[in-house]
């Protein structure tokens, strides 16, 4: 069941930004479900485990100022274990979903609780910032029954081969599918370890045919499949291969441009002028501004001013942090580029974003009472001082 505050906007626009940065974790562990029934099946599958998950999620998420949050709690009525994920945002703003995980008569045996907890919080966090944790069972082509003796490992990483000391970690039944002849068809086994050097070996030598960074390219989707069958090991050697494959070619293109460039020109024969042929002015290099009725209004740029301002208390509350927030009425605006940065304030991160809303912001000042010209100034002249009337004498003086 999914809850949430009254208004989401600003956590909805928050979650929208981190999500385009979001990426799926990496499904370094195989799992299988073992089915019931006379013709009893098995499914396996790779998922991420819930620690490489909570590291993108928070890491990307912290960025834009959401919290998650997971609780549990017991309900007497329904006799269930609860989670509780939630998603906080610095605004107060908050979304959550309510995941059951076990009955309370799991908690006498804490393993089983455990792992069903560990299943919940994956499940339930990966769905709501909307990331893929494990591999989709229900696509068409996974309907086929898997040989036997496949040699498909159960319960392990992809990786390694071992998983918790070589412990049964199978995934929870669904019981609406009991019986169900579904098998990961196109999931194919991590390969032993000699079976492993051979393959290695044979692509480490396609990749020394390979003459192009385009062909190099068609190799590797070619190969992606039969190189996650490799152990960790090989396939890392694989991967740097290809690595020092491409930076190879890069260089040769690299030294290829400069000997072009470095290359003198030719003296060309001279010829005798067409008395003919009309006089060729010489092309203009370029308007010089300064010369204009109108000249361009400078627009200079300082990252060291624009962090000194940032450091600077918000001119309306008084809160930091606070962003540096350029005035765009102080200059005209020239095809969405910003004003220079000697026209910037220190602005709390609520006020920017409402001065940014708003429809016109010399009047959104005149009613916060404030005049930001005079501040922008006075920051400017801190990291820009004008030089004293002794420096300009000594400075004549130098010259004359």
């Amino acid at each position: 069941m999914q809850r949430s505050s009254e208004s989401i906007g600003s956590l909805a626009a928050a979650l929208a930004k981190a999500q385009a940065e979001l990426v799926n974790p990496e499904k370094s562990l195989v799992a299988t479900i073992r089915m019931d029934g006379p013709d009893s099946a098995e499914r396996s599958f790779r998922y991420a485990p819930l620690s490489s998950g909570l590291d993108i999620v928070r890491r990307t998420l912290g960025q834009h100022e959401i919290a998650t949050v997971q609780t549990t709690a017991i309900d007497q009525s329904a006799g269930i274990v609860n989670l509780t994920t939630l998603l906080a945002h610095s605004s107060g703003e908050w979304i959550a979903s309510d995941w059951p995980v076990c009955a309370i008569s799991e908690t006498t045996t804490p393993h089983r609780m455990g792992a069903a907890l560990t299943y919940a919080r994956r499940y339930a966090l990966f769905t709501l910032v909307g990331i893929a944790g494990e591999d989709d069972l229900d696509a068409p082509d996974l309907n086929a029954p898997t040989p036997e003796g496949s040699g498909v490992e159960k319960s392990v990483p992809a990786s390694q081969g071992r998983l918790n000391g070589g412990q049964s970690h199978s995934a929870p039944q669904n019981p609406s599918r009991r019986g169900a002849k579904l098998t990961a068809k196109n999931i194919k086994p991590i390969l032993g370890t000699e079976a492993s050097a051979d393959l290695r070996d044979q692509l480490l030598a396609e990749l020394k045919a390979i003459a192009s960074s385009d062909d190099a390219t068609t190799w590797a989707h070619r190969i992606l499949s039969a190189k996650n069958t490799l152990i960790v090991a090989d396939a890392k050697k694989v991967e740097d291969a290809f690595q020092l494959r491409l930076t190879t070619f890069a260089t040769r293109a690299a030294d290829t441009a400069h000997q072009t460039l470095a290359e003198p020109e030719q003296p060309s024969t001279p010829r005798c002028p067409d008395p003919a042929a009309p006089e060729k002015r010489p092309r203009s290099r370029g308007i010089d501004k300064s010369m204009l009725a109108l000249p361009e209004p400078r627009r200079v740029r300082d990252r060291d001013h624009v962090k000194l301002v940032a450091k600077r208390a918000c001119l309306i509350c008084g809160r930091r942090p606070s962003d540096a927030h350029h005035l765009r009425f102080a200059q005209h605006p020239a095809l969405g580029r910003k004003v220079s940065d000697e026209f910037t304030v220190p602005l709390c991160r609520g006020h920017h974003r409402e001065v940014h809303r708003c429809g016109n912001e010399a009047d959104w000042w005149r009613n916060a009472g404030v005049d930001p010209s005079v501040t922008a100034r006075a920051l400017w002249l801190q990291t820009h001082p004008l030089p004293t009337a002794l420096a300009k004498t000594g400075l004549e003086g130098a010259i004359s």
